[in-house]
């Protein structure tokens, strides 16, 4: 499967909200980190993901996949994603936010996946007051530290 193809798949079965298809790009043993929603790990958790958690806030998926670069081992790609959120803050507002898809490769099929979403805009979009952006950022930044290829950029 091409870069392309794998990605237009992707951003598909998210659109038709189709777990099942979605999953199945994924190894057995395959991890989602979602920006917002935290680690989905394995094909049943990755499909209750994609049908269960997008699906309950939010409605009317779009995700174009931009510019894939891969060297067979890694597939990066930029992304723009929205959708209209259905949160009473939001009113029904369509909200996007833009990001780089970050997936590591194995036997052709996705074993991880990480994104670097630029999430606070779209948060303050739904209509989240200030603070409530604020704890969802220190979150993220959080999760970052804990990374232990963070490492090195913990201590002074």
């Amino acid at each position: 499967m091409t870069p392309e193809t794998m990605l237009a798949a992707f951003t598909s079965a998210v659109e038709r909200r189709d777990g099942t298809a979605f999953a199945q790009l994924f190894t057995e043993d395959g991890v989602y980190h979602d920006a917002f929603y935290g680690a989905f790990e394995g094909r049943e958790r990755i499909a209750e993901l994609i049908d269960d958690w997008f699906h309950r806030t939010a409605r009317d998926f779009r995700w174009d996949m931009i510019d894939p670069v891969t060297d067979g081992r890694m597939l990066y790609a930029r992304y723009l994603f929205s959708y209209v959120s259905i949160l009473p803050e939001a009113q029904g507002r369509r909200v996007m936010f833009e990001g780089v898809a970050i997936m590591r490769l194995r036997d052709g099929l996705i074993a991880e996946y990480h994104e670097v979403a630029n999430t606070g805009p779209t948060l303050l979009a739904i209509g989240f007051p200030p603070a409530r952006v604020a704890k969802i950022l220190e979150r993220q930044g959080e999760a970052l530290l804990a990374r232990d290829e963070s490492a090195r950029h913990r201590h002074p």
